[in-house]
């Protein structure tokens, strides 16, 4: 009887402050789907660390037109009976092989396709080593050629890799800090509705305690109206983050998967019984705390 008394002042709660009841229900929503999209920012950025890293090479370019083939054939030897190089992890490129690649990348720039020659574009070999971290000391073995031994350059595709993931941080921070300002709005709004809530009720609350009524059973309506608040601003919150999954990631952006690791549904799902988590737990604190040191029920 107690319970079904507690869920029916609640309902009368959230509707008697009907406007306080929506903004606070749209405030959790911004607040938890930045929350939620800073996680899923956080768990793809370490996906993609891992999907680039396993195909990370070492790209070695040669001298166009200056380069012998003694030289390549010396190179190519001391490449494959390199300890740090993984067994079969070196393949040469021609130049109407960096030719295909290239048109193949920049394939939504025919123009600029059209101005590049084959002869334009040098040999190389690309390797793949065991281990990307060292990568300083395989520079340090191959520099020997570099100039008079007809290698132009040696660069590692992991430190431009690293370049990117240093902004992605940058954004996962970003989303972070917005999601925590928008928090701190949201708890502001949720201990403003309660006060206005608890004041509407003085009169019930007073007779309440002199008929000996339980601080639990005075609080516990007004928390959970909090909670509910909070709850339906989860599943908002998942909504649109699905919504940005179906119509963004996989709609919009899916000709960049081959850039942008595709997000998976097991984390987009995962989203729900964090975010509701996450929302029962500070509506309920919050909640409590403003009755216990504000409202004093």
């Amino acid at each position: 009887m107690r319970f079904k008394y507690v869920l029916s002042e609640v309902a009368v709660g959230l509707w008697r402050n009907v406007t306080m009841t929506i903004a606070m229900i749209i405030t959790m929503t911004v607040s938890l789907t930045l929350l939620g999209a800073s996680v899923l920012l956080f768990l793809q950025v370490d996906r993609m660390r891992e999907v680039y890293y396993q195909d990370v090479e070492v790209s070695i370019f040669l001298k166009k037109a200056e380069v012998t083939e003694e030289q390549k054939a010396l190179i190519e030897s001391e490449l494959n009976a390199d300890p740090l190089v993984e067994p079969g992890g070196v393949t040469f490129e021609t130049q109407e092989e960096a030719y295909k690649n290239f048109s193949e990348i920049f394939a939504s720039a025919p123009e600029l396709v059209q101005l590049t020659r084959p002869e334009s574009l040098p040999e190389s070999f690309r390797v793949k080593l065991k281990d990307p971290s060292t990568f300083k000391e395989f520079e340090a073995k191959y520099n020997k050629y570099v100039g008079t031994g007809g290698i132009e350059r040696i660069l590692d595709q992991a430190s431009l890799v690293e370049k990117v993931f240093t902004v992605l941080g940058s954004l996962q921070k970003l989303a972070l800090i917005i999601a925590m300002v928008q928090g701190i709005a949201a708890l502001m709004l949720v201990i403003n509705t309660i006060q206005i809530a608890a004041y509407s009720k003085r009169r019930e609350v007073a007779v309440m305690k002199l008929v000996g009524a339980s601080n639990w059973f005075i609080q516990a309506p007004f928390v959970l109206e909090a909670v509910a608040a909070g709850l339906i601003g989860a599943v908002l919150a998942y909504g649109t983050l699905v919504l940005a999954k179906v119509y963004v990631f996989d709609g919009a952006l899916e000709p960049l998967t081959s850039v942008l690791t595709p997000i998976p549904w097991t984390n987009v799902n995962l989203m729900l019984p964090l975010l509701a988590g996450a929302a029962t737990v500070v509506s309920s604190l919050t909640g409590w705390i403003a009755l216990r040191f504000y409202i004093r029920v």
